[in-house]
């Protein structure tokens, strides 16, 4: 069985964003494998010691995206490739299409990913691979079983569970609660040193600057506004109501 995960380096989820000229500075942060691609990277690992096989892991990102993948082969996974986008002004569109043009030289049975990532929160790419590669798709995965070319899935859908039976190849992304990804041991980092570990331009690919031309624009990037203190209101509840609609009206604008 050979299992492709598809995954990004994000900031660790404890580091403190801050935006210098309209972007997020990345002096000084620690970059962390995105944590909903991790319980992607562990499933993938649990299925290879159950029916065999190899785990391939690939990214589309700058040169220190090598790190989260060099984590992901010290966890178990057999090969690494990372898609090098230092020189590419792209988007969710244009990281699909790179990646799609990696995977379509691959004999795959399963295609795992993250939910999101904890940084844009966009959920698009995955969506979009299932789309150019005609396979099907389920998102936010709590559960899977494989028996030889079915999956049966249970699926989160927003606070109740779904399941799902689907011929492979598929797509399925990972939401929290699928696993508890392992930690790399000390051999598995020193075995992951040994393993394939490819690294592709946008010519190996045979793409152009114009086929991942990005969709989208970005106008601006802020941080949200600073919490303001709290009020305590006064009086009978009836008075109580009667502030808290004026303030939501003349101060907070929601209504």
């Amino acid at each position: 069985m050979h299992v492709v995960v598809i995954l990004k380096q994000t900031f660790d989820t404890e580091e403190k964003i801050v935006i210098t000229d309209g972007k997020v500075s990345e002096d000084g942060v620690k970059f962390v494998i995105n944590p909903y691609d991790e319980y992607a990277v562990e499933e993938a690992l649990r299925l290879k010691e159950a029916h065999g096989g190899t785990v391939t892991v690939v990214s589309a990102g700058p040169e220190r995206t090598a790190e989260a993948l060099r984590t992901a082969l010290a966890m178990g996974a057999d090969e690494a490739v990372r898609i090098a986008t230092e020189a590419i002004d792209t988007d969710e569109y244009g990281i699909s299409r790179l990646l799609v043009a990696f995977l379509q030289t691959l004999n795959y049975d399963l295609i795992l990913g993250g939910n999101f990532s904890v940084d844009n929160g966009a959920g698009q790419v995955a969506v979009r691979i299932a789309k150019l590669l005609a396979l099907p798709h389920v998102s936010s995965i709590t559960g899977l079983a494989v028996n030889g070319d079915r999956a049966t899935v249970v699926r989160d859908a927003e606070g109740d569970a779904e399941t799902l039976e689907l011929m492979l190849p598929a797509v399925m992304t990972a939401q929290q609660g699928l696993n508890e990804p392992r930690y790399p041991s000390l051999p598995g980092i020193m075995k992951a040193k040994k393993k394939p570990f490819r690294e592709l331009s946008l010519a190996d690919l045979g793409l152009s600057e114009d086929e991942i031309t990005p969709k989208t624009q970005r106008l601006g990037l802020s941080l949200p506004p600073a919490r303001q203190a709290g009020k305590l209101l006064a009086g009978s509840p009836a008075e109580q109501t009667a502030e808290l609609v004026r303030l939501l009206r003349s101060e907070a604008k929601v209504i």
